[in-house]
């Protein structure tokens, strides 16, 4: 997985995160966890785009780099801090997992998508997508 850095920053409820070596994908909430939940997404629907295009997606630059870069404008003094995000970018092209679970486990698995109209595939991914989202934050 592609770790970025973000560059967040605000106060009280009003904070954003921006990205760097991705123009143009910005992220905002109420609270710093909100607005990093927020670029996790916006991450994922820009490298879509992008993709969708024929683009390739931007390399992620080392920390460092991010930092000697005058253009960023990352201002430490006025509370600006860095924060690693992770790419969850879906290309699409699915491809088949061989996994051992316990069958208790999978049969709770299997009941809970069905009560959300998924697919046992869609609910993994959407649980691990939501695990990883958390980590972040």
């Amino acid at each position: 997985m592609t770790h970025y850095v973000g560059i967040l920053d605000g106060a009280k409820n009003v904070w954003g995160v921006r990205i760097p070596d991705l123009p143009g994908c910005f992220g905002g909430g109420s609270s710093p966890e909100a607005a990093i939940s927020d670029i996790i997404s916006a991450m994922r629907e820009w490298a879509g785009a992008i993709a969708q295009k024929g683009q390739p997606i931007p390399p992620p630059r080392p920390l460092a780099d991010i930092i000697a870069d005058t253009e960023t404008d990352y201002e430490p003094q006025s509370g600006e801090s860095i924060v690693m995000l992770p790419l969850l970018h879906e290309t699409g092209r699915p491809v088949k997992a061989n996994i051992s679970i316990d069958v208790g486990m999978l049969a709770a698995i299997d009941a809970a998508a069905n009560v959300r109209g998924m697919t046992r595939s869609a609910f993994l991914v959407a649980a691990a997508r939501a695990m990883i989202e958390r980590a972040a934050t």
